[in-house]
């Protein structure tokens, strides 16, 4: 059966990624980790870190269609320094951005009730430590919130 994405579900998302110790949630249409298409909504509220990661196999680009808020989009070369941003908002046609696998990328929060539709290819591995940006705090480490600041003002 078709299932419509409405307000009372990423209403509802949105409220469970604000209670979340991550800041984020997230709701997927895929069955299961084996899967090999993810698909799924992504719930992000401003203060949620992403460690910077890149995907390496081939087949694991990476698309995210903005439905809610503004998300600010991040890419980095092998040693951290950033080659591209992108800003998206929702509800103009700056609101989709693919990232190529091998790139190392992050995303952040720049409003409120942030949602994206995330597509990728499956099954869900663990990062390898080589797609793990070194150069980026964990993120529970005490520099990530720092860190997460200079990100954000990226898009000011």
């Amino acid at each position: 059966m078709m299932l419509p994405v409405d307000t009372t579900i990423l209403d509802n998302l949105t409220e469970k990624a604000k209670t979340s110790p991550r800041l984020r949630m997230n709701h997927n249409f895929h069955p299961a980790n084996e899967s090999t298409c993810h698909r799924l909504l992504n719930a992000i509220e401003p203060g949620s870190y992403i460690r910077p990661h890149c995907h390496l196999a081939p087949e694991k680009d990476e698309s995210f269609v903005l439905l809610r808020g503004q998300l600010g989009v991040i890419c980095f070369d092998a040693d951290g320094k950033v080659t591209e941003t992108a800003l998206l908002v929702a509800g103009t046609d700056q609101a989709v951005v693919t990232i190529p696998h091998g790139v190392f990328h992050t995303a952040v929060s720049l409003a409120p009730g942030t949602i994206f539709f995330e597509a990728k290819a499956g099954p869900y591995i663990p990062f390898s430590e080589t797609e793990i940006a070194s150069w980026a705090p964990l993120d529970t480490a005490p520099a990530a919130p720092a860190y997460l600041q200079q990100l954000c003002a990226l898009f000011n």
